[in-house]
């Protein structure tokens, strides 16, 4: 027996680690568990899961199915995920082979700008494409003065995969950029030393390294697609085409009389199986990704590609990509905001006002809305942080017989939409004895965020904590300290940069989430995103772009905070 085990297996009094271990177990586990069962329960019930007269049913299922719009809406959430994922693939790829490996002009503020789509939600990327884009947008009337007609339309299952798969691009741009980046280049060198041109060489040696990455990206995006919200809501619903995510919206929120809430739990349960059979499958199909790794120790930079006088059609085609797709977007937002109605007939300063931001300003529930954002940010952020580092440390750095069955089940939200999620906790709320208490208040928000987004933080926390030495622990057990002892006076302290950077993270993710509150937030407890959808149900443009403004200054100056001050990484 070695000196470590014989401090391990020797009780000094009240063992307050297994405590720790076990304290973590069940809590990760309930709040897990907690929105997924009456989701379950309420599937096979006639009446709604609160009501002591529900009882056993299968016919949920058989009107789920046989409704004769639910095909239609299958084929259209099926439809709209996959052109997202081909979209944002497509662009994904080739701006991370353009940007992250040849002499592009500009290429450090481009990689800067093609990122920012991730900092806001959906909603807002949303709203600035119905903007500058839409029937009566800044763009579309531009263009139709110009040539006679608009040659787009976003209120079809096209123009939607299209907005979502630009809004989705920059995801598959980070991840495919880390591989573009990371590449051997001995392997280009060894093309290129047999005969082929450097871009033979890129085409044939690097872009399929890139294929785990492409992989990964195009099943989330796919994933994303299926669970998204704003933009068919936005686009999709108007013009009579629903995805799974509005038909759970509009029969759980907007029913005329009471939400059928066996229909939506039925629906809910198909939904969260197929995404998590998706998830499943991502991971499934990155198990071979071994054999694509070129990084070794003797790894050197890969030489970026010298593009010649073709390096200026390049910088023309991502100009005009980044100038199209996410500077117009967020142009357009910042414009409306500032005038009473934007319309490039009439020119932009004659129609400036400040009635928009006035109107927000002088609203208690408008302010309420931005500081309920904050305060949920930033004490959400702080108390995720502090649950997911001590369940990775549990998962990863200690002897609790159940580590491994502990990560799973805290990496298990990937697989839970965020309206799935929201709906759950809206359940589980009616349904347990003693949660009414938190019921329509921030503290629920709160919670359910930080369940959604554990995998996100452990994502941040993990890598970091496998390149920390096992020796440290090992020093410190044999010195006479327990486990609690050993984490929090030596690898948190090690692990400070992580720690910021999943605060950081977290508080991006908290900001820009609505989808989960959709079903939880009531008057006192709104947030920007609910308070938007409101606000944009309503057509008021205005006091819409106002908020969107309001929320990309404070993300954009948080993020400057984060990186500047806390040092903390953000996307990569």
């Amino acid at each position: 027996m070695t000196a470590t085990t014989a401090v391990r297996e020797s009780p000094a009094g009240f063992d307050r680690s297994r405590l720790i271990f076990w304290g973590i177990f069940a809590l990760t586990t309930v709040m897990v568990v907690g929105p997924i069962a009456p989701i379950l329960v309420q599937a096979f019930l006639d009446k709604p899961l609160y009501d002591i007269a529900a009882g056993l049913t299968f016919s949920n299922f058989s009107r789920l199915f046989g409704d004769p719009e639910i095909l239609g809406i299958f084929f259209n959430t099926v439809a709209f995920a996959v052109l997202t994922m081909v979209v944002a693939q497509v662009f994904g790829a080739v701006m991370a082979v353009i940007v992250g490996r040849t002499n592009l002009p500009g290429r450090r503020i481009f990689g800067e700008l093609l990122l920012w789509p991730l900092f806001v939600s959906n909603l807002v990327i949303a709203f600035g494409w119905f903007t500058m884009y839409g029937p009566s947008g800044y763009v579309s009337l531009a263009v139709r003065g110009w040539i006679g007609t608009i040659p787009w339309n976003l209120y079809s299952i096209t123009g939607m995969g299209i907005v979502a798969g630009l809004s989705q691009a920059p995801l598959a741009y980070l991840m495919c950029l880390g591989a573009v980046t990371k590449a051997d280049a001995s392997l280009e060198d060894a093309a290129r030393s047999a005969g082929a041109g450097p871009f033979r060489a890129l085409w044939s040696v690097t872009v399929p390294m890139m294929r785990p990455a492409i992989i990964y990206s195009a099943v989330l995006n796919f994933v994303i697609g299926i669970e998204m919200l704003a933009i068919p809501l936005l686009f999709g619903a108007p013009s009579g085409i629903n995805t799974i995510t509005t038909f759970l919206y509009d029969r759980g929120i907007n029913a005329a009389v009471q939400p059928d809430y066996g229909i939506v739990g039925a629906a809910s349960l198909v939904l969260l199986l197929v995404v998590g059979f998706l998830v499943w499958l991502q991971g499934y199909l990155m198990k071979g990704s071994g054999r694509f790794v070129t990084v070794r120790g003797k790894a050197t930079r890969p030489s970026t590609l010298d593009l010649g006088p073709w390096r200026w059609a390049a910088f023309a085609l991502v100009a005009f990509y980044v100038l199209t797709t996410i500077v117009a977007i967020f142009v357009g937002i910042f414009m409306r905001a500032g005038v009473t109605f934007l319309t490039p007939l009439i020119p932009f300063y004659k129609l400036l006002t400040t009635a928009n931001f006035e109107l927000i300003f002088n609203s208690s529930s408008y302010m309420r809305s931005i500081g309920n954002s904050v305060v949920i940010s930033l004490v959400g952020a702080v108390i995720g942080t502090f649950f997911i580092a001590i369940v990775t440390l549990v998962a990863r750095r200690s002897e609790f017989r159940f580590a491994r069955p502990l990560e799973y089940v805290a990496l298990f939200p990937r697989s839970l939409p965020g309206i799935i999620a929201g709906l759950g906790f809206f359940y589980a709320v009616v349904w347990i004895p003693g949660l009414d208490v938190i019921r329509g208040t921030i503290w629920i928000l709160m919670i359910a965020f930080i369940l959604r987004y554990i995998p996100v933080g452990f994502g941040a926390i993990a890598p970091a904590l496998s390149q920390v030495g096992e020796e440290l622990d090992r020093g410190a057990r044999i010195s006479g300290a327990d486990w609690w002892t050993t984490v929090t006076r030596i690898i948190l302290p090690i692990l400070k940069p992580a720690l910021f950077s999943c605060f950081a993270l977290l508080f991006i993710h908290f900001f820009k989430e609505y989808v989960t509150a959709v079903f939880l937030y009531q008057p006192g407890s709104e947030i920007i995103g609910t308070t938007m959808l409101q606000l944009v149900a309503q057509g008021d443009n205005g006091p819409v772009s106002a908020l969107a403004t309001i929320q990309v200054v404070i993300t954009a100056v948080f993020v400057l905070l984060a990186r500047r001050v806390l040092g903390a990484k953000i996307y990569g």
